[in-house]
């Protein structure tokens, strides 16, 4: 991707500004949210909600999550009834128009669930580090005027990065994200996976709704701004999407939802809304061989991990404990039987067939959606 001639932030942060003050049925997706957390909801945050998914339906109690993105807060709103009072929400966004809407009816909202576990703050979900609004306000009492100055500032941003990180490493059970990362400019995709993969606990996971491709965007639909903004011309092509996630060093990656149909099909090229679940390795690198062993349920032949090991359907195959520590955990549990060393069945999962198979939950063709 090459989007450089255009601004990309500049385009992006003027029409969600515009959102914020007024609905767009453009960027806007139907989406069956559980209709009891929106009941606290004030009709306005509904409203002026820009999604294309509802990865909240993957927050479990208890969970610390984070939203890249944040909007107008109302997934955050959600989830902070699904996690509880012992779990808690931190919304991400750049845009001051957008975070003033979500901070508007944050006491309201919380008076009405029960507890304030919600946090929202200023800064780039490709460095969540930087805590935007604790720069502005440093900037304010140290303007920048000449080259100094501004090398002073750059140098105030990158201590605020290592000592007052905005998200702490190993400190997030689920990073969400709805349609937002197809925003973010090319050149800073990588360093945003890379985020994502740093805040993330071992074991944690993201679950990212966003609007992929089923080809190359080519650099004239890049360059209009109006695409862009409107979470078209910067989605991701849909195999490049999975792969941006693998190359971060995620793992145990599912297509939780897929729409069948396209949104928007432009130039001949299909436009669709996708959720990606993947999860952070616990990261043990424990290669002892302790007699474990795992049994692969089927219905496939044989499958291969994200680590190239080889599980035969029917067969028990010798397993290291680090191998067992990653399959005893979602979404492997449900596939194997893991034995231990002495052959015994560890404690057996639900059955498969319990498992929540949520239903495409956006975008037909004849709506709006982003």
């Amino acid at each position: 991707m090459n989007a450089s001639p255009l601004n990309l932030e500049g385009a992006v942060a003027e029409r969600y500004s515009q959102a914020s003050q007024k609905p767009e049925a453009a960027l806007c997706c139907p989406i069956n949210y559980d209709a009891r957390w929106l009941e606290v909801l004030p009709q306005e945050l509904i409203e002026r909600d820009y999604g294309c998914g509802d990865p909240s339906k993957w927050v479990r109690e208890g969970d610390h999550v984070l939203d890249l993105g944040s909007g107008g807060g109302k997934i955050c709103y959600i989830a902070s009834q699904v996690v509880g009072e012992n779990g808690s929400v931190t919304g991400i966004d750049m845009n001051d128009d957008m975070l003033a809407l979500a901070r508007q009816y944050q006491q309201e909202i919380a008076k009405n669930i029960g507890w304030d576990n919600v946090r929202f703050h200023k800064g780039k979900i490709q460095d969540l580090r930087l805590d935007l609004q604790q720069f502005e306000h440093w900037l304010q009492q140290n303007p920048a005027t000449d080259a100094n100055g501004w090398l002073r500032a750059e140098q105030h941003a990158e201590h605020l990065r290592k000592s007052e990180p905005m998200v702490a490493d190993n400190s997030i059970d689920v990073v969400v994200s709805n349609c937002v990362l197809n925003l973010v400019n090319p050149d800073d995709r990588r360093q945003l996976f890379s985020e994502l993969f740093r805040v993330l606990k071992p074991g944690g996971r993201a679950v990212i709704s966003d609007i992929v491709s089923n080809q190359n965007v080519p650099t004239e639909l890049q360059n209009d701004a109006r695409l862009w903004s409107g979470c078209i011309s910067g989605a991701f092509e849909d195999h490049e999407f999975i792969k941006a996630f693998q190359d971060a060093g995620l793992g145990k990656i599912e297509i939780l939802d897929w729409q069948p149909e396209p949104w928007q099909v432009v130039e001949e090229i299909e436009f669709r809304s996708m959720t990606i679940r993947a999860w952070k390795p616990l990261g043990t690198g424990n290669e002892t061989d302790a007699g474990q062993s795992a049994i692969y349920r089927g219905p496939w032949k044989e499958v291969v991990d994200d680590f190239g090991n080889v599980l035969l359907r029917g067969e028990r195959m010798a397993i290291t404990t680090g191998q067992m520590q990653e399959y005893e955990h979602a979404p492997y549990q449900e596939d194997l039987i893991l034995l231990d060393e002495d052959g015994q069945p560890e404690s057996a999962p639900a059955s498969r067939h319990t498992r929540e198979l949520p239903i495409t939950d956006c975008c037909s063709p004849e709506d709006d959606c982003c």
